[in-house]
């Protein structure tokens, strides 16, 4: 019993390592039932076991994907809880930029396809999954703003980082589609990457707590 518990968690690993992959490079739309479990070695009764239809695949394709990234590169960076806010901040922007930029991470890529053919299938999990991350970042910013941490400022900030972040998975969708045959981007190095965002990110913030003049 436990050797059939055992490959049928291996099957179910497998079907949702591939579909991860699959959703990544081709969007809900275009990723197959046949073709991810080709991928997975194993027959689309499978997925019918497992999962029972595309879409919940697709849902804990997504899941999975977010988790091991998470494993992988925590959202603190490994920074300590009672560090300054500006080291805690620094510490999730690296996390986040290396989770965005590991060839191996799904999840991201997941939602620039959504974008751009939205389903609607992952909205309830990115409100549970994406949302707290989000207002961790909120958060941290407020507290890196001090007094000039109004509501709009915080938005700005958020919308800042996330841009250059964001910004490197375009650059990895293009290059992956051979859009730059005569111009690679110069953003391979992740970790040099990261440290010019956190250091452009923390002097804004420092620029705009200059900046504050209460009223």
């Amino acid at each position: 019993m436990t050797d059939l518990k055992t490959k049928s968690e291996n099957t179910r690993i497998r079907l949702l390592t591939a579909a991860s992959r699959m959703f990544a490079e081709k969007g809900f739309q275009d990723s197959t039932i046949a073709e991810i479990c080709e991928q997975a070695e194993t027959n689309i009764a499978s997925v019918n076991y497992h999962f029972r239809d595309k879409e919940t695949l697709y849902l804990e394709a997504w899941r999975f994907a977010f988790k091991q990234e998470l494993s992988r590169y925590p959202p603190n960076g490994g920074v300590n809880a009672d560090a300054p806010a500006e080291q805690r901040l620094a510490g999730r922007i690296r996390a986040l930029i290396c989770r965005v930029a590991d060839e191996d991470s799904y999840s991201f890529a997941i939602i620039h396809k959504e974008m751009a053919q939205p389903t609607r299938l992952l909205y309830d999990i990115l409100e549970k999954e994406i949302n707290p991350q989000r207002l961790q970042m909120f958060g941290l910013l407020k507290e890196c703003l001090g007094q000039a941490g109004s509501d709009q400022q915080i938005q700005y900030c958020h919308a800042s980082i996330m841009g250059q972040c964001f910004q490197l998975l375009h650059l990895k969708h293009l290059e992956r589609a051979r859009r730059f045959r005569s111009h690679k981007s110069d953003l391979s190095d992740k970790l040099a990457f990261a440290e010019h965002v956190v250091q452009f990110s923390l002097a804004g913030i420092q620029y705009a707590r200059a900046q504050y003049r209460p009223e």
